[in-house]
């Protein structure tokens, strides 16, 4: 009887497991990326002389795992000098947050990583990363906001011991980012 039940909860666990895999599939299927990276969003990149790098911290449930993050180089720090690196080895200036004050549009390359436990030790992700900078309102060119002009992102399941997919995942966008830049300042 012990048996059978035992076998019965793994089957349940592996069910769940594969539904959630079918669904974070499914989910990156199906959502559209943020602001995109269409011709348009890339216009929006033209001129622009260099950007300041934000990375969100990571969300407080997937940080109880530190050690299994510190080993894959899944950390805010990390993912920060991981990023402003690949910037700087394609020719794009990682700007100071003085010199970012300084700079039309004042241009930000934001990241957030989401993480969601759906089951223990497995986590649903989502990765952004946007270019945000400040645009006039076309009807109150008087109105300036901060806007995302440009934005991909990323969906998946990891579990404790694949987080590195997580960064893995943040250079792939951060290689489109650094294509879009090309196409227009290059």
């Amino acid at each position: 009887m012990a048996k059978i039940e035992k076998i019965r909860k793994r089957g349940a666990r592996v069910l769940r497991f594969i539904k959630l895999v079918v669904f974070g599939l499914l989910l990156g299927l199906a959502l559209p990326a943020g602001a995109e990276d269409s011709e348009e969003a890339q216009r929006t990149l033209i001129g622009l002389q260099g950007v300041q790098v934000i990375v969100e911290e990571l969300q407080p449930n997937i940080l109880t795992h530190d050690k299994y993050l510190q080993k894959a180089g899944l950390t805010k720090a990390q993912l920060q000098k991981d990023i402003e690196a690949r910037l700087r080895a394609a020719g794009i200036k990682v700007l100071s947050p003085d010199e970012w004050s300084k700079t039309p549009g004042r241009p930000t390359l934001y990241l957030n990583v989401n993480t969601h436990e759906s089951e223990k030790y497995w986590f649903a992700y989502d990765i952004k990363l946007e270019l945000r900078q400040v645009v006039s309102l076309d009807a109150r060119p008087e109105i300036k906001t901060l806007a995302n002009t440009w934005g991909l992102n990323m969906t998946g399941v990891v579990n404790i011991g694949t987080f590195k997919v997580i960064r893995d995942n943040v250079r792939v966008l951060v290689d489109r980012f650094i294509q879009a830049w090309k196409k227009g300042n290059f």
